[in-house]
Formats: C-alpha cells, sequence, structure tokens
C-alpha cells in the first residue's frame, strides 16, 4: 500500500524586504553607516544657529548633544512607528535646513531661544493636525512629479557633497587639491568595494570608504581627535533648559510657513523611499510619516532643538546599497541616541574631516539623483507637454541652488519657501502637471487624472491613447 503525504500547512506570507531584520552584526555596521552620512547636516543646524547667537561654547555643545538625542528619537518614531505616528519605511530624521534662517532672525531679534522653541512647539502640532490634508493630495503626485522632484532632490543634494569634498564651506583651506584627492581616493574606495568586495561588504561601501579615508587622514594632518579628551562622557537634555518657551506671533507665522515647506519636503523623500524600497507610500502612511514629522518637531521644541524632516541624505545611501530594511535605519536612530547621551562618541564621529564625508557624499547624492531618472523612465514623453513640465520644474528648483542670492530682495517668507530648491521644484511639478495634465487641453476635452489633449490631425490612435506620468 502506497504512503499517503503529509498534509500540506499553508506557507507564512513572504517577509517584505523592509520588514526583515538583519543579524545583529549587519544592523550595527548597516546603522552606522547611516549615521555617518547625515552626521554633519544633522550638527550644522545648531552649529549655525547657536553661532549666530553666539552662544558660549558650552551651550554649543548642549544643543548638538540634544540634536543628536531627538534626531534618534524621531528616527525611531518614524521607522517603528507607534498607532499612526511612523510612516515605517528607512528614514532617517535630522534638522532642517528651512528652519535655519527665521531661527536665526527670531532667535537675535530680542527672542532668544525660548521664542524659537516656542514657535517651534506651535509648527510642530499644526504639522500633525494638517499630515491628514497632505495625505490626500497623494493623487496630484504621479510619477512624473514624483520623479521629477527625486530628480531636484538629488541635484540639491551634489553642491554640499561639493562643499564637503572641497574642505567645507567656510574652511581656511577650501577647494586645496589635497581636500580633493582625498575625497576622490574616498570615492574610489566606494566604488571599487561595492564593485568588486563580496556582498556584505559592498553593502557597507560607504562605511568602509569612510573608515578607509579617515585612517588616510589623520596621519595627513586633516584631523585630530583633540576635542574627544575634552568633551564629557555622559550628557541628559532636560526639558526646557534656556527657559519656558515663548510665544510670539510673528515667530510663529515663519515656522507655520517653514512647516508647510518641510510637509513638501519630506512628502518628496517619503515618496522616493517608497520607490527605492518598493512599498509605495499611500495615502495613509504619507499622513503618518507627516504626522511623526510634527510629533518629533513638538519633541525638539520641549528638549532644545529644532523642527525635524526626513533627511535625504540617507535616501540616496538606501538607493545605493539597495539594503531596504527599516530595522538599519532604527539601529541608526538607536546609534544617535548614544551619541546625544555620550558627547564623548559624539566628537569622535564629529572628528571625521570633509573630504572624506565629500567622497561618500558623491555618489550617495549622485544615487538619489539616478533614481529619479529611474523613475522618469516610467513616465511617457510622446504626444504631450511632459517635458516642459520636468523642464521648467529642475529649472526653478535649481534656481536657489546655482544662485543662492537670487531671491535676497524678495519677502522673508517667499524666500523661506523658495530658497528651498527641493520645496520650489516640487510646487513647481505639481503646478504645472495639474496645468498640462488635469485642465480642459486645447481641444476643450476635459483632460482627467493624467489623461492627455485629444490627438491631432497627424496623430495615430494608438499615440493618443498613451498614458502620461
Amino acid at each position: 500500500m502506497a504512503a499517503t503525504a503529509p498534509p500540506s500547512t499553508p506557507s507564512s506570507p513572504p517577509v517584505h524586504p523592509v520588514d526583515e531584520v538583519p543579524p545583529a552584526r549587519q544592523l550595527a555596521a548597516f546603522g552606522l553607516q547611516h549615521v555617518l552620512a547625515m552626521y554633519a547636516g544633522a550638527v550644522a543646524v545648531p552649529l549655525i544657529v547657536g553661532g549666530a547667537m553666539k552662544l558660549s561654547p558650552a551651550d554649543l555643545a548642549y544643543l548638538i548633544t540634544a540634536d543628536l538625542l531627538v534626531c534618534g528619537i524621531a528616527t525611531l518614531i518614524q521607522c517603528v512607528g507607534f498607532w499612526r505616528f511612523g510612516v515605517r519605511l528607512p528614514i532617517m530624521q535630522g534638522c532642517t535646513f528651512a528652519a535655519v534662517s527665521p531661527m536665526v532672525l527670531i532667535g537675535t531679534t530680542g527672542g532668544g531661544l525660548p521664542a524659537i522653541y516656542g514657535s517651534v512647539i506651535v509648527a510642530g502640532l499644526a504639522i500633525v493636525l494638517l499630515a491628514p490634508v497632505f495625505g490626500r493630495l497623494l493623487r496630484f503626485f504621479p510619477p512624473l512629479v514624483t520623479g521629477t522632484v527625486i530628480l531636484i532632490i538629488g541635484l540639491s543634494l551634489l553642491p554640499v557633497a561639493g562643499n564637503w569634498a572641497a574642505g567645507g564651506s567656510g574652511a581656511k583651506d577650501f577647494g586645496e587639491p589635497k581636500n580633493l584627492a582625498l575625497a576622490a581616493f574616498v570615492l574610489a574606495v566606494v566604488v571599487g568595494v561595492q564593485r568588486f568586495a563580496p556582498a556584505f561588504l559592498a553593502r557597507i561601501a560607504v562605511l568602509i570608504g569612510i573608515a578607509v579615508g579617515l585612517a588616510v587622514a589623520v596621519p595627513f594632518g586633516f584631523t585630530d581627535f583633540g576635542g574627544v579628551g575634552d568633551a564629557d562622557w555622559v550628557g541628559i537634555s532636560t526639558p526646557f533648559h534656556f527657559g519656558a518657551p515663548t510665544f510670539k506671533a510673528s515667530a510663529i507665522v515663519s515656522m507655520l510657513v517653514v512647516a508647510l515647506v518641510t510637509m513638501t519636503e519630506t512628502t518628496g523623500d517619503l515618496l522616493a523611499v517608497g520607490e527605492m524600497t518598493g512599498r509605495k507610500v499611500d495615502e495613509r502612511s504619507l499622513a503618518d510619516g507627516l504626522r511623526a514629522d510634527g510629533l518629533s518637531t513638538v519633541l525638539g521644541g520641549v528638549f532644545n532643538t529644532f523642527p525635524y524632516t526626513a533627511y535625504a541624505q540617507n535616501v540616496g545611501l538606501v538607493g545605493m546599497t539597495r539594503v531596504r530594511s527599516r530595522w538599519v535605519v532604527a539601529a541608526a536612530g538607536g546609534i544617535l541616541v548614544l551619541l546625544g547621551l555620550l558627547p564623548k562618541l559624539g566628537a569622535v564621529v564629529a572628528a571625521i574631516p570633509a573630504p572624506v564625508l565629500g567622497g561618500a557624499g558623491l555618489v550617495m547624492f549622485g544615487t538619489v539623483t539616478a533614481s529619479g531618472l529611474r523613475t522618469l523612465a516610467e513616465v511617457d514623453f510622446k504626444g504631450n507637454d511632459n517635458l516642459t513640465v520636468v523642464a521648467v520644474s529642475v529649472a526653478v528648483g535649481m534656481l536657489p541652488v546655482g544662485v543662492p542670492t537670487v531671491y535676497a530682495k524678495f519677502p522673508d517668507w517667499f524666500q523661506t519657501v523658495m530658497d528651498s530648491g527641493i520645496s520650489a521644484g516640487c510646487v513647481t511639478a505639481v503646478a504645472l502637471n495639474l496645468v498640462f495634465n488635469h485642465l480642459p487641453s486645447r481641444s476643450g476635452a476635459s483632460a482627467g487624472d493624467g489623461a492627455v489633449d485629444a490627438p491631432s490631425f497627424e496623430e495615430t490612435p494608438a499615440t493618443a491613447g498613451e498614458e502620461v506620468g
């Protein structure tokens, strides 16, 4: 008598790469790589704002440790999530540069840090309330708009990497051949590791490049670790360290404008990561991600730091390494919390010279740009005006990047919106997509959602029916 096969048990559904948990050793390495990619940007905001307000070195150090602590908490909220807070994608959080100019103005015209923190708390609450509204705008981000915004994000970041490669803005040896040579060496190491090393090492190519670059930089005098000895072992940020927040109408209005800008930028970053990880962002998850931004911004106002947003630097790292796990970025958030609680560790990371970061940044930010081009490759450019949408949006987005003072004579609120190439380009792309692809066509027929104009006599029926972005 033939034996019967045992009854099959239903297999568990496959785990999406975003939800996979790598081994602890890989979590630590991948997470540290994300921290190094965003560290310079993360500490720049408190340095700029505190420097403009002429704070003491002790207060500046306090701002930096508070920023790193809340960066880590904000990243954990975004990646791990709870209830309706957090997009649950590999997204790093950091202080937004869009708030720098308004905060410097608030802090230096009599309001001081308490007025900054009062406006930051109100802006964070506003983001939480407006998140569902932004979520419903997702239908206005087809591949045409998404690809254009991702392209602009990458192009906007490349000058940052260029400044790092040259030695860092304001450096006495800015542009020295030795700085660019070190950046080129790091870039070559990153590319070489990614091409020739085993799979695991290829995925931490940026970390290896930074480590090798640092090993070369120290004996050649690019940096020293003198600041490590001066840093405290333990530092804890307490709520309202600089005094109870004050709420001034003018400061709140300017920070609300910043909130709208950061929500626009975060939307672009979330859509970019959704494209790269294969988990598309829908209305609900977009609202959850923006809501996490708002909560983190409120925490920033309470714990002596600033507004938070998704960091585009790390979007490029996700695309380059193809490591899509959100738990990797959650591990990076844990590392940031440690850096915020242990200033000596933060001083070690701060000793990495700018050219080393520049070499790694060139390939990461270039990856974001290439990802935008890949998304645009899905868009049909025949028989429609989609090329114009991309061309004008990229031009508007790059204008403040190429000519930083172009809007210097405009009102402050206008500068806040348009000085960010990402928000300027994003608003332009959404508006032009509506004008060309949603308004009634030239023939008077309704264009509908993503429809194109009615065919002319020269167009074939097949061409007329092609889909647009």
